[in-house]
């Protein structure tokens, strides 16, 4: 059974506009799974990320960029992870402390980090952007997929060219498996 949320490609680029411009193929009128397999296929792999991370819903785009990172980068040492095990921790316990966690620690970790967007991606996951007493706001939708493709491509920049589209690949069919089949 799918988990796919969107009936067409369109739709999505439809409730997420800010994606028009960072794929480089005009979504066709197909089912979005279609769509993003061929995108992979076409080697339109930065394309493909991007409109996995927006197909996904935000828990299983936190858990599958987190999973892409770890393909990515390879091997992490446990002190370097905090970021990454925070995220973690929240798809395995989607609560509001360890949302407010993952992002306490993204806002004190190093933004060129990869496992830095990926706590940013957790804590933006629900919650306000502001918490103004009239009026609080809340947090845009498109804030976690937005961090779940920059930590990704962020990841594969550390990754060198000759293995990059590989691994790139194996991350966009984690992703149409986890679209598939869910957590």
């Amino acid at each position: 059974m799918t988990h796919v949320r969107f009936v067409t490609a369109e739709a999505l680029l439809e409730t997420f506009p800010e994606v028009v411009g960072k794929i480089s193929v005009p979504a066709a009128h197909q089912f979005p799974l279609d769509f993003l397999k061929s995108l992979s296929t076409q080697g339109k792999l930065e394309d493909a990320v991007t409109f996995c991370s927006y197909l996904l819903p935000r828990r299983e785009a936190v858990w599958w960029s987190c999973g892409c990172v770890r393909t990515l980068l390879g091997e992490i040492s446990e002190g370097k992870a905090l970021a990454l095990l925070a995220a973690e921790a929240w798809v395995n316990k989607p609560e509001a402390d360890l949302r407010l966690a993952a992002l306490d620690i993204a806002n004190r970790s190093d933004p060129d980090n990869p496992m830095t967007w990926l706590a940013f991606a957790a804590g933006w996951s629900g919650g306000n952007l502001f918490s103004h007493p009239g009026a609080p706001v809340p947090m845009p939708t498109s804030m976690t997929p937005r961090a779940c493709r920059f930590a990704i491509l962020l990841g594969a920049h550390f990754v060198r060219r000759p293995e990059r589209a590989d691994r790139l690949r194996a991350c966009i069919a984690d992703g149409i498996q986890l679209a598939e089949t869910g957590l």
